[in-house]
Order: C-alpha cells, then structure tokens, then sequence
C-alpha cells in the first residue's frame, strides 16, 4: 500500500476518550498527543491521568461524561479511544446513544471499544471505524506507517480497495454489510439490546491471548444464536497469543479452522491484516463491502461510510 499523506482540516478536532482502561504510561500518552499534533490535528484530551480508578480511565460516571462532552463539542470531528481492556460494557446503560450517534464524529477503537460500536450499529446503523487508539498505536516509539497511512486513508476516503494475501482460502465472491470486530466482545452482547442483526453481512474478527478452543466455542455459540447462519462469509483478522500445552494433543488453530470450516456452511476467510497487532487496517463498521478471494489473493471493496470532507492529497 502507496503512503498516504491528507492535507487535513486546519486544527482538525480530535477527542481522547477513556471508556476503558487507563494508559500506563505517561509519557507514551503525551508522545501520542505530539504525533498527533504534528499530523496537524488539534488534540482534545478528555482523559485526566490524575482521575483514573481502580483498572479504569476514571469513575464510571466519569468515563460517561468523557464520551458525551466529546460528542457535544463542535470542534471535534473524530473521538479516538485511548485504550482498550475492560469497561465499556459497564457504561453502556448511562450512555446517551442518541446523542453519540447523532453528534456526527467518528468513533475509533477496536477491542473492548466493540461494545459501543455495536451498539450503536444496533441503535440506527451508526457507522463506527475499527481502528487504532492512542495505546498502543499512536503512542509507540516505532509509529506504524501501514497503521497511519490506512487510518488517514479510510478516516478522507470514502471508498477503499484493501489487499492482502494468505493461502488456504477458499474462492469467494460475496457482497454485503461490513460488520464485527473483537470476537470475545460480541459474544458477551449476545442477548443483550446492544446486539445488531445483521443480514447479508461479512462479519470480520480478531482477538487475542485465546486458545484455539475458546474461539472455536464463541465461534460456535454465535452459530448456535443463529448470527452465522445470517452472514455471507466470516473473515479472520489475527489471533495471536494463545498459548498451547501438551494436553491439546495436536489441538491447534489450524485444526481448530478446518473443523470449523468442514462445519459451517458460510466460508471462513484468514489473513486480515487486523486486530491487536502493530499493523492494522481501518474498516468502517456498518460500510457496504464486497469480499473477493482467489488463490492466495484477496481483496475487500468498501463504500458507503461518513469521512471527514474539505481535505486533499499531497
């Protein structure tokens, strides 16, 4: 992929939220905030290091008001997570939707930001973005150009032809709604009122630190609920971390995907370059796609989906 350079908005409005953790380190915060600024972005940062609690970006309440004070404020165009970990699922209740999905911004995070991007989805089709937060991503001493340049790419954009390769797929040429994000998260939702239906979809995944048998068994609980049975194709981002033992016998994740695939009737596609890993793609949630694969090549065809305006290319 060619780098991409936008000439932004002048003093484009971008919010740091903490719906979940908090950042551990300080000072790769205010490296992160720099790199920002030096793309030519103002920085409103609703996240205060002093406040936070226990494991978290600050007070349930606290992280509430960081979210609603993002999306009220005129000025910022994009509200960009700081980090992942857990809480957003124990905020969802207090949180205005209406106002998030009305407010215009685009919402950025991958993980346990999944919760709220579902929701939204649910709510009326609000379109978020899988992508990078400030931990690990905007903050690290070795910025990812790949992450970068597809982050401002997808964020100026408003269609995207994403390629990649990896062997073992099967042929498929299947169109419909981009949707998903981090498995473990919407298992959890299943259920609940956060949980969107969607039919005709391409479903995109990534986790991490799971063993193979923990993603076949939410894999399997999402058949079981009738969600797979709905899509088109299921597509596989990374899933490092897993740790194996002696016990599993041969038991691994490519035994585990070909089980699953001898099992399903929809096709299971791998190699996305996403998830918790250094180099990840920007995918808008809730976009229209059309997903391509033959041989070792695929390509993922996306429109439809909100992107900043008033820019141009240098």
């Amino acid at each position: 992929m060619s780098a991409y350079k936008p000439q932004l908005p002048a003093q484009l409005g971008v919010a740091i939220v903490a719906p979940g953790g908090y950042a551990p380190d300080e000072a790769a915060l205010m490296r992160g905030i720099a790199l920002l600024e030096a793309q030519g972005c103002c920085v409103h940062n609703y996240y205060n290091p002093r406040q936070k609690h226990q494991r978290f970006g600050g007070t349930d309440e606290a992280r509430v008001a960081q979210l609603h004070a993002a999306a009220a404020n005129p000025d910022v165009k994009i509200v960009l997570a700081l980090r992942a970990g857990y809480g957003m699922t124990r905020i969802l209740p207090a949180l205005d939707l209406d106002l998030l999905a009305h407010s215009g911004k685009l919402f950025v995070g991958y993980s346990d930001f999944t919760a709220l991007q579902m929701a939204l989805l649910k709510r009326n089709g609000t379109i978020t973005f899988a992508g990078p937060m400030m931990c690990d991503d905007f903050n690290r001493e070795d910025v990812s150009s790949f992450t970068m340049s597809h982050f401002w790419r997808c964020m100026t954009q408003d269609t995207q032809v994403i390629e990649w390769t990896a062997d073992g797929n099967p042929a498929v040429d299947v169109a419909g709604t981009l949707w998903g994000n981090n498995l473990a998260m919407l298992v959890n939702l299943l259920g609940t009122p956060y949980f969107p239906q969607i039919d005709g979809g391409i479903l995109f995944l990534e986790d991490i630190n799971e063993h193979p048998f923990r993603i076949e068994r939410m894999l399997l609980q999402l058949e079981s609920a009738g969600v797979l049975a709905r899509q088109k194709a299921i597509v596989l981002g990374d899933f490092s971390g897993g740790r194996l033992s002696d016990y599993d016998n041969g038991y691994n994740f490519d035994t585990m995907l070909a089980y699953l695939r001898a099992r399903f009737s929809l096709p299971v596609l791998t190699g996305l370059p996403f998830g918790h890993i250094r180099d990840k793609l920007t995918l808008p949630i809730g976009a229209q796609a059309r997903l391509e694969a033959q041989g070792s090549s695929l390509r993922l065809t996306l429109s439809g989906y909100p992107v900043l305006r008033q820019f141009s290319t240098v």
